[in-house]
């Protein structure tokens, strides 16, 4: 069945199991395998078993309606199937996450109130240590918004890196930076150097900052918090090997 066309139907299947073969691990429905939204078995590496471990979990706890929010695993895993072994998209996916470098979410401080300044402190200025001695490059950070960019030697070299990720961890890597607002956040989540709650934590510096000045707003700040872990943690368990 294709994972695309299921946003109006009730759970139809009985069974979910893992079907361990030969060329890798599908997951199944009452025995059938899953397919991607273009009609592609959802086949995953044998070293990616938490992921076909999680999809199956997604699956198994469908009850009575099909909710896609509740599939991220599913889609992040056909979008790396689907779309990431094709070059042409790589290409576009690549130049698009490379342009979040220049508005990168943690390259623009405020100097001001003393809160969010802490917390600039203390979540992103590590990371950006660790961005510019593990990759060699100049990472500036910005006071204002207004027309500035990344030095194009560090634009060249980060480029590269996503160049050479494979179709798992350029969806991971994907999706990661589209939902936090930062290349550097998303890069570190992939590469292991951050864990899903600290590049959550990095993510949403200015809304604890509000929340710490202002309280916090029910039926907003806090399904923004699960649902910022929930999408992470795709991204997290996608890159995740077990030999």
């Amino acid at each position: 069945m294709r994972e695309g066309a299921e946003s109006t139907l009730k759970r139809f299947w009985k069974t979910v199991g893992i079907d361990i073969r030969n060329d890798g691990i599908a997951v199944t429905l009452d025995k059938r395998a899953l397919k991607t939204p273009s009609g592609n078995t959802l086949l995953l590496p044998k070293e990616k078993r938490l992921a076909a471990t999680a999809i199956a979990n997604e699956w198994e706890n469908q009850e009575i309606f099909l909710k896609q929010h509740a599939l991220p695993m599913t889609s992040i895993t056909a979008r790396a199937i689907d779309a990431l072994r094709d070059e042409v998209t790589r290409e576009q996916v690549q130049a698009t996450l490379l342009n979040y470098l220049d508005t990168d979410t943690i390259c623009f401080h405020h100097d001001d109130p003393p809160p969010l300044v802490e917390l600039q402190q203390k979540h992103w200025e590590p990371l950006l240590e660790w961005v510019r001695a593990a990759y060699g490059v100049e990472v500036k950070v910005f006071n204002s918004v207004l027309l500035h960019s990344q030095p194009g030697q560090t634009r060249k070299v980060l480029d590269n890196v996503v160049a050479q990720m494979d179709p798992w961890e350029m969806a991971a890597m994907e999706r990661a930076t589209y939902v936090t607002k930062s290349f550097l956040i998303a890069l570190a989540l992939v590469k292991r150097h951050l864990s899903v709650e600290q590049a959550a934590l990095a993510a949403q510096v200015e809304v604890e900052s509000q929340i710490q000045r202002w309280g916090e707003v029910e039926d907003t700040h806090d399904v923004d918090f699960y649902d910022v872990r929930r999408q992470l943690g795709s991204s997290a368990c996608l890159v995740t090997n077990m030999i």
